[in-house]
């Protein structure tokens, strides 16, 4: 499979995702700070996959238990640093920023930046050698699996985190309380997004092997049913956060 192929594919989901929600802002933000905000989350990606890396390392020298050690893991190495690095792409660039004037194009700008960290992820695993050899239909396939699932979930969690900070404008003494339950839960559902698809991929296995394994199946469905269930979840909070925003976004600009 050549190169321009794999990387259309790497991006379409990020890009869907890019203008559906770009649609949903009223007052449509600048092509300029959009693609910054983008490539910034993009950009940001790369120190997080050495962090990852560093951070695995250090737990395999520690003298705790096995599940304790993935558990902080996915809690810490992968979903608290992501969260983190996402939040900062639009922190540095966009919260002071005249670009920003009102409490919606937070939700947005959240959301942009994880689609580009999102991307950059997807273009790592479509680069992968073993992808070379599958077929259109085959990397087709996965674009839209990555659509629903892991691109999906980047921006509901930095859109769940971008609607708290967003509702700290009209709290301002409850701010820094919000933008920390905000980013807590985006990494507690981080995590727990980790943790099935990693029980996902283990069934997934265990079928392959033995198709006939009841409790491998067992597994794989209803696990599939709790990430697709909490996705939906998190995709209807994320919707009733537009909707709040823009119903009050023009009583209360951001100064």
């Amino acid at each position: 499979m050549a190169y321009p192929i794999l990387i259309t594919f790497a991006l379409l989901p990020s890009l869907a995702w890019l203008v559906f929600y770009l649609r949903k802002d009223a007052h449509p933000e600048s092509n300029a700070m959009v693609l910054i905000v983008f490539f910034l989350g993009m950009l940001f990606a790369l120190p997080v996959i050495f962090i990852e890396l560093g951070f695995s390392n250090f737990l395999a020298k520690m003298p705790i238990p096995p599940f304790l050690v993935s558990l902080l893991y996915m809690f810490i190495g992968v979903a608290f640093f992501e969260e983190l690095f996402k939040y900062l792409a639009v922190r540095l660039v966009v919260l002071k920023s005249a670009e920003l004037d009102e409490p919606l194009d937070v939700i947005l700008y959240m959301i942009i930046s994880a689609l580009g960290f999102a991307f950059l992820e997807n273009l790592l695993i479509f680069l992968s050698p073993e992808l070379f050899s599958w077929n259109l239909k085959e990397i087709f396939s996965l674009s839209a699996f990555r659509l629903i699932s892991a691109t999906f979930l980047h921006a509901l969690a930095s859109g769940i985190l971008g609607f708290f900070m967003a509702w700290g404008f009209f709290e301002t003494k409850k701010r820094k309380i919000f933008l920390f339950f905000g980013f807590f839960l985006a990494v507690v559902l981080h995590t727990f997004y980790n943790f099935g698809i990693i029980n996902l991929e283990k069934a997934g296995r265990a079928l392959a092997k033995s198709p006939e394994d009841i409790s491998a199946l067992t597994v794989f469905l209803t696990t599939a049913l709790l990430i697709s269930l909490m996705i939906l979840a998190m995709a209807i909070f994320v919707s009733f956060g537009f909707r709040k925003l823009k119903k009050i976004a023009s009583v209360c600009k951001i100064k």
